[in-house]
């Protein structure tokens, strides 16, 4: 271990390389309902228990595919009415766009081209591209910050008409081309880097201050196309392997969240690449506890097979699960998550907000340790993380909630933030150390803010399939002034 710090160090020192804080989003307030229904969105998984928000299969009758010997089915994310229908065939509606989207709590400096240019986004362990909004698509966006390709002497448009296209279950789209550029992260510069350029977006897409996403999973789910057949192109962290300057030992980036229960003003929240932070290491205590890497899928996906709720095993043997930095809660197994929930006093599920509510009134002291599996070794997810967000005024939002029909748990920012891990990519490995808080305030708000939630009363969506017209700089503006949240 001592000389893979030696080398990291040269590396360290000789390139320059930093920290990349990782910035809390301003004015985002944590809705557990939306949080939950965005995992939802992005896996496609549908809840075990009774719920509002669920994925619906569809016929599609448009005309464009009521061809002979050709019907087209797909799902569709929808909402029942806030209280149970008693009418089963009640109309369900869809979910928007905004509902859906990427999860992640934070934004992250890079530069693209040459000279940098700076552009903040959202890193993502969950997905693998990397996308910009350009200085030239349709819908305006922070103008000043967006990429623009003609202002970098490195930026080469694709020789292949590469295209890229991220789509929701309401029709809503980003899209555009493809080019490479040199990227700047923490100061270890990532050559021949494919650049999804944003030239059209949907008005769902303009809320929020990320310019992007970079994505740091595996290029098996690159979304990368080449005249309609798919066309994976390497994620930095490849490219960055690929470039071979970089030691073995180095083929790597860091983690580390921290909460804003207590000092929001203070943002100590990072990313390291090509360096782990030995100080942080040798803070927890023990030595790094490393767990081979199944990314067949794409995904930073490890064994799993056991949990603890205050001391006693909870047995789910085979399971597995993903580590992912763009989504916020952490989905376990039904067995797991009810075992939590019976040593939680007052807890609930609840239809209305799709997910397990804990009493406003609980102690920290009546919460129960909660240990999950990474390979062979157990973590412990923070007291205090069990409670995300108000759901209403008398109701936390638990952080730990159920996959439902996935066939596998995912470790959200719940999870991570109570470790500082290491995403080994180089030798196929993640790797984590504990990193417990030891104060964290649990008062329950008594703002307008823990009011209950609401849900979004959208227009009848479209299905997929149709041409969908870009809105207006003007109706963008006032759809984002009058958006509503869960």
């Amino acid at each position: 271990m001592g000389s893979m710090y030696q080398v990291q160090s040269k590396l360290r020192q000789d390139l320059g390389l930093h920290k990349i804080q990782a910035v809390r989003k301003s004015g985002r307030e944590l809705n557990g309902t939306k949080a939950y229904v965005s995992a939802m969105a992005r896996y496609g998984f549908n809840p075990t228990e009774e719920s509002r928000f669920f994925h619906l299969k569809k016929t599609d009758l448009t005309k464009e595919f009521q061809r002979r010997g050709y019907t087209r089915h797909w799902e569709q994310l929808v909402r029942a009415p806030q209280e149970r229908p008693d009418d089963p065939h009640t109309e369900n509606e869809p979910v928007p766009a905004e509902d859906q989207q990427y999860d992640t709590q934070y934004l992250c400096e890079i530069g693209i081209g040459t000279p940098p240019q700076k552009v903040k986004l959202d890193f993502d362990t969950g997905s693998a591209d990397l996308w910009v909004r350009c200085r030239d698509s349709s819908l305006l966006h922070h103008a000043d910050k967006k990429f623009d390709p003609k202002k970098s002497d490195t930026f080469q448009e694709s020789k292949t008409d590469q295209t890229w296209k991220i789509q929701y279950g309401d029709g809503s789209t980003a899209s555009g081309t493809v080019g490479t550029d040199v990227i700047t992260v923490g100061g270890l510069q990532v050559k021949n880097q494919a650049i999804e350029l944003a030239k059209k977006v949907s008005s769902a897409f303009s809320s929020g201050e990320a310019d992007g996403l970079l994505g740091l999973a595996f290029s098996k789910i690159n979304t990368i196309e080449s005249d309609g057949k798919p066309d994976p192109q390497p994620t930095p962290v490849e490219n960055m392997i690929s470039q071979e300057d970089i030691p073995k030992e180095a083929e790597l980036f860091t983690s580390a969240f921290y909460s804003a229960r207590d000092d929001k003003s203070e943002e100590k929240s990072f990313y390291t690449f090509g360096w782990v932070d030995e100080d942080l290491v040798k803070a927890s205590g023990i030595d790094i506890a490393w767990t081979p890497i199944d990314n067949s899928e794409g995904f930073w996906k490890f064994p799993s097979e056991s949990a603890t709720v205050d001391g006693e095993n909870v047995s789910v043997s085979g399971n597995t699960a993903i580590a992912d930095t763009g989504t916020t809660l952490a989905l376990v197994s039904d067995t797991v998550c009810k075992a939590l929930y019976a040593k939680i006093p007052g807890s609930k599920y609840s239809y209305q907000y799709q997910g397990y509510l804990i009493p406003s009134t609980i102690t920290t002291d009546q919460l129960p340790q909660l240990s999950v599996a990474v390979g062979g070794s157990q973590f412990i997810i923070q007291k205090e993380d069990l409670l995300l967000a108000p759901a209403d005024n008398d109701h936390w939002y638990g952080g730990v909630q159920s996959r439902g029909t996935m066939p596998f748990d995912i470790l959200g920012d719940i999870f991570l933030k109570s470790i500082y891990a290491i995403w080994d990519q180089g030798n196929n490995r993640f790797g984590a150390v504990p990193k417990i808080e030891v104060n964290q305030h649990t008062v329950f708000p008594t703002t307008e803010s823990s009011t209950e939630a609401s849900s979004p009363s959208p227009e009848p969506a479209a299905p997929i399939g149709e041409v969908y017209l870009l809105p207006s700089l003007e109706q963008v503006r006032d759809a984002v002034a009058n958006l509503q949240m869960l």
